[in-house]
């Protein structure tokens, strides 16, 4: 009778020990899906992070971009307005008569000291004439035809006339020259 004890005895063991190991089984697999919940929350964290991080270097050269913008375009408005005052002296030089230089040459030459000093100035900040000659060809993109004549000896699309000097900023046209174009056919 004494081998029956021996043997409930180990039973009872081995059920516990089963029962622990069971225990400690359900244990490892609840750390695991821990353990795996928080490996996808972290790779989460890491794609938004490097999201947010793209984002703001993104925002740095956007800001970089729109400086760079600021320092070469900003002065366009003072700029543009500007031109007619440019024009206006151009005009008063050339409509005097030899006469009037002869008489008013002091003051015809401190107008054409100011042009040069405006376009001085001008092109210290990135603005350059765009003079466009009698008999070049017209160019949609730097040009204005104020009218169109046939004009004998041309080619449809040829200046015949200039009628304002445009300008550009940098590479981006401030305001087109005004020109007269012939549309002789070809």
């Amino acid at each position: 009778m004494a081998e029956p004890k021996n043997d409930d005895f180990l039973d009872d063991i081995e059920a516990a020990e089963a029962e622990e190991l069971a225990s400690e089984i359900e244990e490892i697999d609840d750390q695991a899906l821990e353990l795996d919940s928080l490996r996808a929350e972290r790779d989460e964290l890491k794609d938004r992070f490097m999201r947010a991080l793209a984002d703001a270097e993104n925002a740095r050269k956007r800001g970089d971009k729109a400086r760079r913008e600021a320092e070469q375009y900003g002065g366009s408005k003072l700029a543009r307005d500007l031109l007619p005052v440019f024009d206006n002296m151009k005009r008063a030089v050339e409509s005097a008569s030899d006469e009037q230089k002869e008489v008013s040459a002091a003051l015809i030459e401190g107008v054409e000291l100011t042009m040069r000093a405006l376009l001085d100035v001008f092109g210290k900040h990135g603005v350059r004439v765009v003079s466009p000659e009698v008999g070049d060809r017209f160019d949609p993109q730097v040009h204005e035809a104020m009218f169109e004549a046939p004009v004998p000896g041309t080619k449809a699309g040829d200046i015949i006339q200039v009628s304002a000097e445009g300008f550009m900023l940098h590479d981006r046209l401030l305001r087109p020259a005004q020109v007269g174009v012939s549309s002789t056919p070809g």
